[in-house]
């Protein structure tokens, strides 16, 4: 065999690693859940989506928005990240959430990236001007598919990297919500908590978020653990440390949880085994 040989070997080697890099952290993928025992009068569908990080599926995020549409949600749930710290285009990605209030109401919660930016309070704005429901230690009540739907958005601020700092050393004091779950578990109908933290849901010892009566959260945050193996799972998620267990899925029976891994790099560019994903989730009242 020859060099040319070689070198054709080696460069058909190099293209099929770019390409399988490119489509880690851009084959746009949607996962399905089915839930049951929810109290909703008829199937309801929440397309859940976090950590864009700013990140763009095609020109103006097409891609996304069709993929979205395609899955016909009955509400939009966005927990965080959505916009990157260092975006200084933040209204483009704004216009992203206006489209996709044309789908279905959108309710949104900031995460640590959108707190972090010195445009924080610009990007509440923008995002509700764009249409959507913006909520910073509140509950918003809708009526979704016949069902009325009490949503508590948690602003939480844990993810500076001070606060990081504390939590390896466990300094860290977590924010006490006790007023706001009992305050939540009076309301008629579904219960949904937007969290950006999943840890926030068991790891916070007498301020975990699953002692409370509610249905179901959502969390975005750990990536997946950016790295994903076979019988490892992610390797690592901030808040939660290396192999964590948050990351994705489904956890807990009452109330549950649902991670998403997310759309977006953050400052670490690469996703492994870890694509970008678009979560739905179907409500029925029916047994699991």
């Amino acid at each position: 065999m020859n060099i040319a040989f070689w070198i054709a070997a080696a460069a058909l080697l190099l293209g099929a690693l770019l390409w399988f890099c490119w489509f880690q952290n851009n084959g746009l993928m949607v996962t399905r859940y089915r839930l049951g025992g929810m109290r909703v009068k008829e199937p309801l569908k929440l397309l859940h989506l976090s950590d864009l990080h700013s990140k763009r599926f095609g020109p103006d995020n097409a891609k996304l928005l069709k993929k979205a549409a395609a899955c016909r949600p009955d509400l939009i749930c966005i927990t965080g990240d959505f916009i990157d710290d260092s975006d200084q285009d933040f209204r483009r990605t704004a216009s992203l959430i206006g489209r996709l209030c044309k789908l279905a109401p959108v309710v949104y919660i900031p995460g640590n990236h959108e707190n972090r930016s010195k445009d924080y309070a610009a990007i509440l704005q923008t995002i509700r001007k764009e249409g959507a429901t913006v909520l910073q230690n509140r509950t918003a009540t809708l009526t979704v598919a016949a069902t009325t739907v009490s949503v508590l958005g948690l602003e939480e601020r844990q993810g500076t990297y001070r606060s990081y700092r504390k939590m390896r050393r466990g300094e860290y004091r977590y924010r006490d919500y006790r007023k706001k779950f009992c305050a939540l578990s009076r309301q008629p109908g579904l219960r949904l908590v937007l969290s950006h933290y999943p840890e926030n849901f068991a790891m916070t010892g007498d301020k975990a978020y699953r002692q409370y009566d509610f249905d179901l959260q959502l969390s975005g945050h750990a990536h997946g653990g950016q790295w994903r193996f076979p019988f490892v799972g992610g390797l690592y998620a901030p808040g939660q440390g290396v192999f964590p267990k948050y990351v994705n899925g489904v956890f807990g029976s009452h109330p549950k949880m649902v991670v998403s891994r997310g759309l977006g790099p953050s400052s670490f560019p690469l996703r492994l085994f870890n694509r970008p994903e678009i979560v739905e989730i179907t409500l029925t009242n029916e047994p699991d």
